[in-house]
């Protein structure tokens, strides 16, 4: 999916409805009571901004609940991925790029402090790297990358294996600041 309207480049920038869409993908519809409970935020939270993602067209309505008095949400389908164009607003796209890679930073922090719920303990997938590249090389680069993880991206439809779990993966590539020459 690709958005180019500031506004609803916006929309997305608020950490709970970041959250809200990434609970969506891992659990399928769910309701705004069920979205509060996992995310331990309230069902009145959940549900304004349920209906600010759909408003957008990044959350649509699924139908009634299981018990027929709520309404349950999911992801409109194939959408797994939201691309911003870089003729938009670029302070929007500044934003946008902060929230989610200070979430992306503090769940990668966060795992580092934990152990599996099975008491398996997962080790980091962490590379850090300093590459040169050219901005085709990077783009290649990142190519590659997605479509590597695509028949991965693809189960998400599917019900949890046992011993498989959903897993955040993070590509940046941040070209490193120039000295200055002498």
């Amino acid at each position: 999916m690709e958005i180019s309207d500031p506004k609803a480049i916006r929309a997305l920038a608020h950490p709970l409805r970041l959250d809200l869409l990434e609970l969506l993908l891992a659990i399928g519809p769910a309701t705004a009571a069920t979205c509060g409970r996992a995310l331990g935020m309230s069902q009145a939270s959940c549900s304004f901004h349920l209906r600010q993602l759909g408003k957008y067209g990044f959350v649509e309505d699924a139908g009634p609940g299981p018990d027929r008095r709520e309404r349950q949400w999911r992801l409109p389908a194939g959408r797994r991925e939201i691309r911003v164009p870089g003729s938009t607003n670029a302070t929007v796209e500044r934003e946008l790029a902060r929230v989610v890679l200070q979430r992306a930073f503090q769940a990668a922090l966060d795992f580092t402090d934990r152990q599996d719920d099975d008491g398996q303990q997962w080790r980091p997938g962490t590379i850090s790297a300093i590459a040169v590249l050219s901005q085709d090389e990077a783009d290649e680069l990142r190519r590659r990358f997605k479509d590597l993880l695509e028949p991965y991206l693809a189960r998400h439809t599917e019900p949890l294996q046992p011993g498989h779990h959903h897993v955040r993966y993070l590509l940046t590539a941040t070209p490193l600041a120039h000295p200055e020459e002498e």
